[in-house]
């Protein structure tokens, strides 16, 4: 008999269901064009189906003076307070759908700049939410991805830190390097922003991953929630297959296991791990 375990924590997360639903509810109600600034989540399937109910995507290049005058939804990664300026004088109806977890980081370190700290996301630099936290600092506000990435910015040791998380970052590894930067004699203020349903889904996703021959990790490619639940798969389950949608699954790799785990990122539908769901199933 073979078995199929599906995490509980799989799909959207709070901050993600409350921004798709904004979007949705303004095509419902709004009176003229909506837009979102940047893809309100990083999913491919979300966005296109919003693009076909007549949404459209602002780019940071785009001239807004230029667009016909709407609805103006900023995404649930969050912006930057000179981004939000600009928009806010852009003469559209703006919604703020950023999730309120990445809000609490945007005041942590607008506050700690005002300290006079030197503020340090642990985050992947390029990353849209990373960039908007980094927007509410100051000019010495950086980001970094590692112990050694701290190190090479060379800030002197009597010089006060704060620290805080991209909420998608790996649990583990941000406290490993915590210790390390503690370790080179800095005396800093950590904040733990790392959102508590990225913790749990990340546990689950290992636990999960531990027992089973073969896992499925459903999410969009440039979720970064969702590559972090492929690594973290992969080193417990080396038959770790990372899937869009129900078409990109190649069944042939289940034929000889017993049996199959599935979670899926924050920003993944449930009828399209439902699908996933039934269709491996069906072949139990």
């Amino acid at each position: 008999m073979k078995k199929l375990k599906t995490a509980k924590t799989a799909g959207f997360c709070f901050g993600v269901e409350k921004a798709v639903n904004k979007v949705y509810e303004e095509i419902e109600k709004a009176d003229g064009k909506v837009y979102t600034y940047g893809p309100i989540i990083h999913n491919e399937e979300v966005v296109n189906d919003l693009n076909q109910k007549g949404v459209a995507v602002i780019k940071e290049s785009d001239r807004l003076e230029d667009l016909e005058k709407g609805t103006l939804i900023i995404r649930s990664h969050g912006i930057g307070k000179d981004v939000q300026d600009k928009l806010e004088n852009a003469g559209m109806t703006l919604i703020d759908a950023t999730c309120p977890y990445v809000k609490k980081i945007h005041n942590i370190v607008q506050r700690e700049c005002e300290k006079g700290n030197k503020v340090v996301i642990i985050g992947n630099p390029t990353h849209p939410e990373v960039e908007g936290i980094r927007g509410w600092g100051n000019k010495e506000t950086v980001a970094v991805n590692s112990a050694e990435d701290f190190e090479k910015l060379g800030i002197e040791r009597s010089r006060a830190v704060s620290i805080v998380a991209q909420t998608t970052y790996n649990f583990n590894n941000f406290y490993k390097i915590i210790d390390k930067i503690k370790d080179l004699g800095y005396d800093i203020t950590c904040f733990n922003t790392i959102c508590n349903a990225t913790q749990e889904r990340q546990s689950e996703a290992e636990e999960i991953a531990s027992e089973v021959d073969a896992m499925i990790v459903i999410g969009g490619k440039n979720s970064s929630k969702t590559a972090k639940l492929v690594d973290i798969c992969k080193k417990t389950c080396k038959n770790t297959m990372f899937i869009q949608t129900l078409k990109d699954l190649d069944s042939k790799k289940l034929l000889s296991v017993r049996s199959v785990g599935i979670t899926a990122g924050a920003s993944t539908p449930k009828h399209i791990i439902e699908e996933v769901q039934d269709n491996v199933r069906s072949q139990f």
